[in-house]
């Protein structure tokens, strides 16, 4: 890869990297450093990426970006910092993205992670099992499950009150 087609990819896909990584953490700053790192990342590999795949490579290395932090905010959980309020069950929503995001966040990671490739940035299932390094079976299991997780939770009255 040329320092040109380099700069093309992050003047194309910098945005779409970055709601991509933003929909999965939901934390702007922490997004950013993702994005910047997933950018770094494929610059030291330039040599080594296909111009033809560099979208894919690209996308693929900002998802195991998102997975190492997740993995390793994990490890790092402090519950006495957990707030109380996130533990209330009187969420009133009053617009639709609110009601969407919080559907989202309800679902597991690699549910989000695929169902946000498919349905937000618009991957084919082949191009998914190559980003998430899945089989195409556990591709469209996922992506499944994901949408009828969604559905029961957007259909549910306690949702819609």
């Amino acid at each position: 890869m040329t320092v040109k087609e380099y700069n093309e990819l992050v003047d194309g896909f910098a945005d779409r990297v970055f709601r991509f990584v933003l929909k999965n953490i939901r934390d702007e700053e922490k997004a950013k450093d993702l994005v910047q790192d997933a950018f770094e990342k494929v610059w030291n590999k330039r040599e080594e990426v296909n111009p033809d795949k560099s979208k894919a490579y690209l996308f693929t290395t900002a998802y195991r970006c998102v997975i190492d932090l997740v993995r390793k905010e994990k490890k790092q959980a402090n519950w006495d910092e957990v707030k109380q309020e996130a533990f209330s069950m009187n969420d009133n929503y009053s617009d639709l993205s609110e009601v969407l995001q919080e559907a989202l966040a309800q679902l597991p990671l690699i549910q989000r992670s695929v169902i946000m490739l498919r349905d937000y940035e618009g991957y084919e299932y082949n191009e998914i099992s190559d980003i998430t390094q899945l089989s195409l079976s556990q591709v469209k299991v996922y992506i499944f499950r994901a949408r009828k997780s969604l559905k029961d939770y957007l259909v549910s009255v306690e949702t819609v009150l």
